[in-house]
């Protein structure tokens, strides 16, 4: 159980990295993202960012599973 929150904050750490450096350079809105802009407020809906992380962290998670086992 150790090694695995060992390697799951590694990984936390890793995501937080690239998530800076993406902001830093400017994280691109993907064809399937949702932006509405008004006079007051803007609303961002990221449909296809969500999906691309949630298949990242699908595969992600299949190996660290089978890695521990």
């Amino acid at each position: 159980m150790g090694k695995l929150l060992v390697f799951l904050g590694l990984v936390i750490v890793l995501v937080g990295a690239i998530l800076i450096l993406l902001e830093r350079f400017g994280l691109p809105r993907l064809p399937g993202d949702i932006v509405i802009e008004r006079e007051k407020f803007t609303v961002y809906i990221p449909i296809a960012t969500s999906i691309i992380i949630s298949i990242v962290l699908t595969v992600l998670l299949f190996f660290v599973v089978r890695l521990f086992r």
